[in-house]
């Protein structure tokens, strides 16, 4: 598993929402259409309004490798470069072991719980 987390700065509040509402629609074909996609979303920061946060999550490195060859994607990069973008930063986080947060009992557990299969 592979997870993409980020965020997107703009000029003002406005043009993030903007950014948001606008993006919505590549959002959903991105989910929708790419093989091995299990989250992809973009949305207003609650702190920080001039800000999106970015999250995404990719099955393996071929599907993410195709993601960034898929006309969503280079849709979204146009997309938002019709925006007043102050900045990103983006990384990429490789994930070997997937578990609940939640225990049997419903604690929530920091610990990594579960024997692997």
């Amino acid at each position: 598993m592979i997870i993409i987390a980020g965020t997107l700065d703009f000029a003002d509040g406005a043009g993030r929402d903007a950014a948001v509402a606008a993006s919505a629609e590549l959002q959903q074909a991105t989910r929708d259409d790419e093989p091995g996609c299990v989250a992809y979303c973009m949305a207003a920061d609650p702190c920080v309004t001039t800000r999106i946060q970015v999250y995404e999550a990719w099955t393996d490195q071929p599907s993410l490798a195709a993601h960034f060859e898929h006309e969503n994607y280079t849709g979204m990069r146009t997309l938002l470069h019709g925006f007043d973008m102050t900045g990103s930063d983006a990384k990429k986080y490789r994930v070997d072991l997937v578990e609940p947060v939640y225990d049997e009992t419903r604690t929530a557990r920091a610990d990594f719980f579960t024997e692997e299969e």
